[in-house]
């Protein structure tokens, strides 16, 4: 049963997502009745938080082992005696997961109220406390040290400074006001500072403000699973063409060991910025960051050897990480999606503009592998299809390791290319939320089975560019020894 209603989308964009999962192709291979009820599930499931907070352990500065005592330590503190493991995944070797524990029903609400924006809400959902600049409202007469109840404004509709709001608010939780209601709407402009302390969330997950920094990076599981997809080597060159905020960019430099080059590219300065911190924090020498619109990262003269930034010669890298600017409609929890349906569609040219540099850029035999966050066919399966009749050369690879399922009908895809993709699809999972009793009764592999599929959902797709002279010579060949083939009964004869 859900906890939080179903994702709202606005009207036409809940049409165009029902055509989709409602295709011929998907209601041929499922039964009209299933594939109704797995549309419904994601619908649900996209307004909850997944069922682990997933962490990257920095294998850079110390291992797995370590950084697991450390971790459970720290949130056993945190926890104050509730008891909750921490996994290592048999696949993911660099990766911790801690099970969320949820919803808890039976949370008493508090007089005063703090309303807080949706992004804020959602991070507090996945273990965060308030910060000032993610408050909207408190009630009239709140001061430092009260119990205050926590919702969050999934519409938008709350004005700042308000006394009061009767719009649609969802709780998240009870927590202690570290400040007055004056302290944080001051006439001398926003505080920054943590306003609301979380004591009692809906959803119990670790927060991570401050913990360890320089050994974890909080990452979804999929985003993990493409850079090992990717599998770097040391002493390789490899480009992350839309690397904010640098999560993929220093797991892809810590496979290599920090030997070779990882160029990360992003067109927002503050956000290069950020990746440039992120190397620093997890001491991750080998990573180059520049701030550079990647559908022009393909030189079109050329260039001085000693211009280490965009743009760059064509075959100049090994590997290539695009995981692209999508509608992130795979992104939880959501309980509300603002984009229009014209913004939705306008993520499918940028893709292929970003494809197309990347496919361009890369050296004969390397690889290429594509993923966004979203859940849509024209931005994963259609872009696949369009890859790979645009681009002959390109041959989908299987991929290492495959944890999520298979790619969606949909897209006039065969059902063997379909396996070769990866589609993580919270659908999938039939049981909502976790308690303690419930965990404590869970053996380890359902547990890790079941961090598998309740994540975000998120799609990949892994490529490996063949040398065009060798592919055009291998097709003239099929084609004479066909020939050949086809002439010998009449001469038999």
């Amino acid at each position: 049963m859900s906890f939080f209603p179903k994702i709202y989308f606005h009207c036409e964009v809940e049409e165009y997502l029902t055509k989709v999962f409602r295709n011929n192709e998907l209601i041929t291979a499922l039964g009209a009745k299933e594939a109704e009820s797995k549309y419904q599930s994601l619908l649900s499931h996209l307004s909850h938080p997944p069922a682990f907070t997933t962490v990257r352990v920095n294998t850079h500065l110390a291992s797995v082992k370590h950084v697991k005592k450390m971790l459970f330590e720290e949130i056993q503190k945190q926890f104050k005696g509730i008891c909750v493991p921490v996994l290592e995944h048999p696949e993911l070797q660099d990766i911790l997961l801690i099970p969320t524990i949820g919803p808890r029903q039976d949370l008493k609400k508090h007089e005063s109220e703090v309303i807080v924006g949706a992004q804020c809400g959602y991070a507090v959902l996945r273990g965060a406390h308030v910060y000032v600049p993610g408050i909207i409202s408190t009630s009239r007469f709140m001061k430092a040290g009260d119990l205050v109840s926590v919702y969050s404004d999934i519409e938008g509709k709350c004005k700042r400074g308000a006394k009061e709001f009767e719009g649609v608010k969802v709780f998240l939780g009870n927590g202690i006001s570290e400040l007055s209601r004056s302290e944080i709407f001051s006439s001398h402009g926003p505080m920054n500072g943590m306003g609301i302390r979380m004591i009692e969330p809906v959803y119990l997950s670790p927060s991570f403000d401050n913990v360890l920094p320089s050994h974890l990076f909080l990452q979804n599981l999929p985003s993990v699973v493409v850079s090992h997809v990717l599998n770097p080597q040391p002493g390789e060159r490899i480009l992350d063409m839309c690397a904010a905020p640098g999560g993929k960019t220093t797991h892809l430099a810590t496979l290599m060991h920090d030997q070779g080059e990882v160029i990360a590219m992003d067109k927002i300065a503050n956000k290069v910025k950020k990746i440039k911190q992120n190397a620093e924090l997890l001491q991750l020498n080998c990573i180059k960051a520049f701030c550079y619109d990647g559908t022009k990262a393909l030189s079109a003269e050329n260039r001085e050897d000693e211009q280490e930034g965009p743009p760059f010669l064509p075959e100049s890298f090994d590997r290539i990480l695009l995981d692209a600017p999508c509608s992130g409609m795979g992104q939880r929890p959501n309980m509300s999606y603002s984009s229009t349906l014209k913004e939705v569609m306008s993520y499918q040219p940028l893709q292929r503009k970003l494809f197309t540099v990347a496919v361009k850029l890369l050296k004969p035999g390397g690889v290429l592998v594509y993923s966004t966050c979203t859940i849509t066919l024209s931005e994963n399966e259609e872009q696949v299809a369009w890859a790979l009749e645009t681009f002959p050369y390109l041959q989908l690879q299987r991929q290492e390791p495959h944890i999520g399922g298979e790619g969606m009908r949909g897209a006039g895809l065969a059902l063997d290319q379909l396996k070769l993709l990866q589609r993580f699809d919270p659908s999938a999972v039939t049981v909502q939320g976790m308690d303690i009793k419930a965990l404590q009764d869970s053996r380890e592999d359902d547990l890790i089975s079941l961090a598998n599929k309740d994540c975000i959902g998120f799609f990949i797709a892994k490529f490996i560019k063949l040398n065009v002279l060798l592919e055009i010579a291998r097709k003239l060949e099929g084609k004479k020894l066909l020939s050949m083939y086809s002439v010998r009964p009449i001469l038999a004869d």
